[in-house]
């Protein structure tokens, strides 16, 4: 009996141990093709990714050419509206010289219609004496020299004569030249004065030119601004997939950390306390956590973490012990590793410098460990080390945890 009973006890203890084993292998089996299953869709994912952040980088790199076409663009208009305040303050002046020009040429005229009646008196004068020297000869002028009561006075009368005659033709002469240098004035006058107003008229379509240019230009300057606008949203609909892409490589890390757990692959995890710090506490903090106004796209967003600055190369290590859960290139992150410190604490590290990842997914790493180098890779403006911490799989500030 007791026999009967012994062999039943190692018939089910090999059957159940069978069974364990079974059981053991289907579920790393089924571990291994999760695993692959995730390495796929993060493959697909990052393709996707990639797709993303080269068309919003064409877009970002159209909509910087459109600003810049729109600086130029209104610094014309500023040059074309100096030129026309110019024109302006020119017109004025010349109206103003028109004004004065019409002004002259009235005088002028005023002047010349005086000396012509001055010039016509005299001459009626000088024609009247003339006339009585002809009609009554020399007998008229000889009565008033033999009139004269002594020989002086005939001297002094016929000195009289002589200057009367004399003057009248020096005056008929200097009002000739007066009225000639007149009329030549005012031939000038009229001429600056017609000239004035052809300046005038150039001045008056070379101003409505400018403005119908500026006109044109605020109007291509309006074109541009919804060009821009929808470049804009075409940057927002490629950093929405890129955030998918973010979320996407979040899920991958927890699953391969569910993974992780599951085959206890994380010996001593996080319980607490102070991280390490990522880099050479020389090397300052250019960007802390909060939202900000992005460097890249110029919209206010949150920065998930800590950027320190740094040349490129720049040694970065591990904040604390544990299993890498990613090390590639991922999105806006560039290349990238983030370490599963277990009990739900990662740490990220951004913008890896290209073959400067020295440590692969599944690597065991512990705290202060040298894993990867400064660079700019992803979204970067340049070199930089962009460090997260995530606590179940949320970023929170990563101060917290290194002060």
């Amino acid at each position: 009996m007791k026999k009967v009973i012994l062999t039943l006890l190692v018939a089910v203890l090999l059957v159940t141990s069978t069974s364990i084993t079974t059981i053991s292998a289907t579920s790393l089996s089924q571990i291994e093709k999760d695993i692959k299953a995730a390495n796929d869709k993060k493959k697909a994912a990052e393709r996707q990714a990639q797709e993303a952040a080269r068309k919003a980088q064409q877009a970002e790199q159209e909509k910087n050419k459109v600003q810049k076409e729109i600086t130029s663009l209104e610094q014309e208009i500023q040059a074309i509206n100096a030129q026309i305040n110019e024109v302006a303050i020119q017109r004025s002046q010349k109206e103003q010289e028109q004004r004065a020009k019409e002004e002259e040429l009235i005088q002028l005229a005023i002047q010349l219609d005086e000396l012509n009646a001055s010039l016509e008196k005299t001459q009626s004068l000088k024609d009247t004496r003339t006339r009585l020297m002809f009609t009554s000869g020399a007998v008229s002028y000889l009565d008033v020299l033999l009139n004269a009561t002594s020989f002086a006075d005939f001297i002094n009368r016929f000195d009289a004569i002589q200057s009367i005659l004399h003057s009248d033709q020096q005056l008929i002469k200097q009002i000739e030249e007066t009225t000639a240098q007149v009329e030549l004035t005012k031939q000038q006058q009229e001429l600056e004065y017609n000239n004035l107003l052809a300046i005038i008229d150039e001045l008056t379509i070379q101003e409505a030119q400018l403005a119908e240019l500026e006109s044109q230009k605020e109007v291509y300057i309006s074109q541009l601004n919804t060009q821009i606008q929808e470049l804009d949203d075409h940057i927002h609909d490629m950093e929405l997939i890129s955030e998918e892409q973010e979320a996407l490589m979040v899920k991958y890390a927890a699953e391969i950390s569910k993974l992780n757990k599951e085959k206890n692959r994380i010996q001593n995890p996080y319980t607490g306390g102070k991280l390490g710090m990522p880099i050479d506490s020389k090397h300052r903090v250019t960007s802390n956590y909060g939202v900000r106004i992005h460097p890249i796209t110029k919209v206010e967003k949150k920065h998930t973490g800590i950027d320190f600055g740094a040349p490129s190369g720049t040694s970065i290590y591990a904040a604390e012990s544990g299993v890498v859960i990613l090390s590639e290139y991922w999105s806006g992150y560039g290349n990238c590793i983030i370490i599963d410190h277990g009990n739900g604490l990662w740490t990220l590290y951004g913008h890896i410098k290209n073959g400067g990842l020295l440590v692969k997914e599944g690597d065991s790493v512990k705290r202060g460990d040298k894993i990867a180098l400064v660079g700019s890779t992803g979204n970067s403006t340049g070199p930089h080390l962009h460090f997260e911490v995530r606590k179940d799989e949320v970023p929170v500030n990563p101060s917290s945890y290194l002060q």
